[in-house]
């Protein structure tokens, strides 16, 4: 009985499924917030059939989309909701108060879309054009969202419970039914002379989503309790279960966590895509991309062979924010600074502190390794696929050893798993880091442009000798 009870109180949102969560074995809140997204599921098809830009104006699609959002989270957190109102209240008037030449300073460490709106505001509207990259170009915002446009990016129903980010001129150009949205319109209007839709429909990538989503979850639920992570300090375990096999152990316990995350993602993704928000253009066969704020790619994830692949198709448009707000705008160790953010953006356990400091280096590492070592295995397919075969492993183990404080979050236990592994990562990776050095960024991207440019003079001194043997 004390049980139940303490599970009824732990959600802050509504009891209505109270039954559901008994019937399940669920956690309550878990229970609202799954049957939220899937009542934004069916909101969002509503929202593109009879709500849709022909039909409907801007500010009724963001009056509806705001409080759709707001009731979302009110269901699942109660007066926890409040949150979202005062927070993004309280910035847009920092944002007002401050001007465009300073907003972006005091908003560092709060939300991803608010910092992005307050980067791009800045970019649009106090930099000059020259200054700005191709990136922050598309990105500018050149006017000051009006109130009702702000709380309609920052707590619409299609992504107020699991996201993903989105930029605000994708948003707005989504809910004003903007055409010039396709980030490259003339190249995706035409695939072989042949003119293309201009709004494609997304059910098909719907259903994908959604059938993939649930059968993550259900291997969730069916494999979690299998390979528990905290396990893997378990002193028993440590001390009569062989390295090799500790070593396989951490791969299962950590490979089991994923689907959940899948889940979630994949779901939140086919929500915004069923409200037609997402559409990235077309493939070189014509196939429409829904993928313009999808947040993984699941398969690039399991067979990834180096530690950047893997966080690139890891949480996709945190990524992107990281790179936007953080790594192109730090002048000093870009690296160490966008994985600090990531640890503070995440919360205030200790946990994620070790687990993005350990990213720092071993990221140093497979970069060294990358530049110095890679080169020597292209000159055959079969060293190339012995080389992928080896980076495919040391990946999966050096993710799974990175992510364990993610999961226990304490330093206790945590530094408990690092010892049982003697730091052995850590000191390897230093090592192949003092090893093998690589120039900074700044320095390859010299490099590159040298090298672009010789090949644009070679190119012209053989045009050049073209035309005078003609």
């Amino acid at each position: 009985m004390a049980d139940d009870d303490a599970r009824t109180t732990a959600c802050t949102g509504s009891s209505l499924l109270q039954p559901v969560s008994e019937i399940t074995d669920l956690p309550l809140d878990q229970v609202n917030f799954v049957v939220c997204q899937l009542c934004a599921l069916i909101s969002a098809f509503w929202f593109r059939l009879f709500l849709h830009p022909s039909k409907t104006s801007p500010f009724i699609r963001h009056v509806v989309a705001t409080l759709l959002g707001l009731y979302f989270a009110l269901f699942c957190f109660g007066w926890y909701a409040l949150h979202f109102l005062l927070q993004s209240g309280l910035t847009y008037g920092i944002m007002i108060l401050t001007g465009v030449e300073h907003m972006h300073n005091p908003m560092m460490v709060i939300t991803q879309k608010i910092t992005s709106l307050a980067f791009e505001i800045h970019d649009g509207m106090a930099r000059k054009e020259e200054h700005l990259t191709a990136g922050q170009k598309i990105l500018a915002i050149r006017r000051m969202p009006s109130l009702l446009e702000y709380f309609s990016y920052n707590c619409n129903f299609l992504g107020i419970l699991a996201g993903p980010t989105c930029s605000y001129n994708d948003y707005i150009a989504f809910i004003e039914g903007d055409p010039r949205r396709h980030r490259d319109q003339e190249a995706d209007r035409k695939s072989n002379g042949k003119p293309r839709q201009s709004e494609p429909s997304p059910n098909v990538e719907v259903v994908r989503k959604v059938a993939t989503s649930f059968f993550c979850l259900l291997v969730f639920l069916s494999v979690c309790k299998v390979f528990p992570v905290e396990r893997n300090i378990d002193d028993d375990f440590i001390a009569n279960t062989p390295f090799y096999a500790q070593v396989v152990y951490l791969y299962l316990s950590m490979l089991t966590t994923r689907p959940k995350y899948y889940f979630v993602w994949t779901l939140a993704d086919a929500i915004n895509n069923a409200a037609g928000f997402g559409f990235n253009g077309y493939d070189g066969d014509g196939s429409p991309r829904w993928d313009l704020i999808s947040n993984l790619r699941i398969l690039n994830i399991e067979f990834a062979t180096s530690f950047k692949v893997f966080l690139d198709n890891w949480n996709i448009q945190t990524a992107h924010w990281l790179k936007r707000v953080c790594y192109e705008r730090c002048p000093y160790h870009p690296t160490a600074a966008t994985f600090i953010l990531s640890a503070m953006w995440h919360g205030a356990y200790p946990g994620y502190y070790l687990t993005f400091l350990t990213g720092i280096v071993i990221t140093l590492a497979a970069r060294a390794v990358r530049h110095n070592v890679r080169p020597h295995f292209l000159h055959s397919p079969t060293h190339k696929l012995v080389y992928d075969v080896i980076t495919w492993a040391a990946t999966q183990i050096a993710i799974c050893y990175t992510v364990v404080p993610f999961v226990l979050l304490s330093v206790g236990p945590s530094i408990k798993f690092y010892r049982s592994w003697c730091f052995s990562l850590h000191f390897t990776c230093i090592l192949l880091a003092v090893a093998l050095p690589v120039k900074p960024r700044h320095l390859r991207l010299k490099d590159q442009q040298k090298g672009l440019q010789r090949r644009l003079e070679v190119a012209d001194a053989n045009c050049s000798q073209k035309e005078k043997s003609t």
